[in-house]
């Protein structure tokens, strides 16, 4: 079972319901603050984080970036740009484990992550 913690700001309903459909059973999801979310990540608690704001770097991944490092997170939609399928498959591979996005690129972003998630 893989454990993904959702943080982020706004949205997080949402991104639970729609990786609750693409995981089919294959994650324990679970909705906190990004601060608690991030903090359990640092604790080893989550395998993934994952997190919407309107920016898709700001509020979603500010305090992983903080707590779990740069290196550990990956932005992968902003206004305006979705990042393609093999840098999103890229990013997971590398060992990226927090992940940020624009919350109206739920339905684009999430299913090429889940993919590569599960393919990993």
């Amino acid at each position: 079972m893989i454990k993904i913690v959702i943080g982020g700001q706004i949205d997080k309903q949402q991104i639970y319901n729609k990786l609750e459909q693409l995981g089919a059973g294959k994650f324990e999801l679970t909705i906190k603050n990004d601060l608690e979310a991030a903090m359990a990540m640092q604790q080893k608690q989550y395998d993934y984080y994952i997190g919407a704001c309107n920016t898709g770097g700001g509020g979603a991944l500010a305090m992983a970036i903080a707590l779990l490092g740069a290196d550990n997170c990956a932005t992968i939609s902003m206004p305006g740009m979705i990042k393609d399928d093999a840098f999103i498959q890229e990013e997971v591979k590398k060992g990226k484990i927090a992940f940020g996005f624009t919350a109206q690129h739920i339905d684009q972003v999430l299913p090429v992550l889940v993919k590569a998630i599960l393919e990993k």
